[in-house]
């Protein structure tokens, strides 16, 4: 298993940053390789995604949602093998750290290789640049999901 942890400071509120976070179906809008995810069940996210150069489809359960501090999730069958949790932190009025830390199995030579290479650590840290950009341009979230899990 490899583990990645990054994190980044957006200078909008907790709980936008968090009503952000989940809704996964905007996460294309801001995740490189992420071509749809689609919300199946209040807990269940279905994802098309290139890894690593390769289209993958699989699924993510959502375990653990408490709003204004934590999404964590799974994934179930399927040949992607992750599971992670995204805080966020209120830093001030308007300003939120959100921590990532993922945990992945790469399966294959081409995923051993780019674990190696650092590409999910790297894609990770892209991914919240960008994510941070999308929220800060925005100022406000494209919808809530605010229940627990």
């Amino acid at each position: 298993m490899s583990k990645v942890e990054e994190s980044i400071e957006v200078d909008v509120p907790v709980s936008t940053v968090y009503n952000q976070w989940t809704q996964f179906e905007q996460f294309p809008r801001f995740m490189d390789g992420v071509e749809r995810i689609e919300q199946r069940t209040p807990t269940l996210t279905h994802w098309v995604a290139t890894v690593d150069g390769v289209r993958k489809e699989f699924d993510a359960q959502i375990t653990e949602k408490v709003p204004d501090e934590r999404v964590a999730w799974t994934t179930v069958g399927g040949d992607v093998h992750q599971a992670g949790v995204v805080t966020v932190h209120r830093l001030s009025e308007g300003r939120t750290k959100v921590m990532l830390q993922l945990e992945h199995d790469p399966q294959g030579l081409i995923d051993k290789l780019g674990d190696k290479l650092g590409f999910v650590r790297r894609q990770a840290k892209n991914d919240l640049r960008h994510f941070k950009t999308y929220i800060e341009e925005r100022g406000t979230e494209t919808g809530t999901l605010r229940g627990t899990v």
